[in-house]
């Protein structure tokens, strides 16, 4: 599958909308760009958890097989 772009339209609330303004903002970024940043780091952020724990199942805690 192709890694293209897709648009993704949401709706939330004005005091949401406000927040993200602002975290973006102290960042010099756009609220488009901070969503999109948000949401891949906590896509990355599960797929290393999820590796983490096959490589615990697989060595054990400790490291050792």
């Amino acid at each position: 599958m192709g890694m293209g772009t897709s648009v993704l339209s949401l709706r939330i609330d004005g005091e949401l909308l406000e927040r993200l303004r602002h975290h973006a903002a102290r960042r010099g970024m756009s609220v488009q760009d901070y969503v999109v940043r948000t949401l891949t780091r906590g896509d990355f952020d599960e797929r290393f958890q999820t590796a983490v724990e096959e490589t615990e199942k697989f060595y054990g805690v400790n490291g050792v097989p």
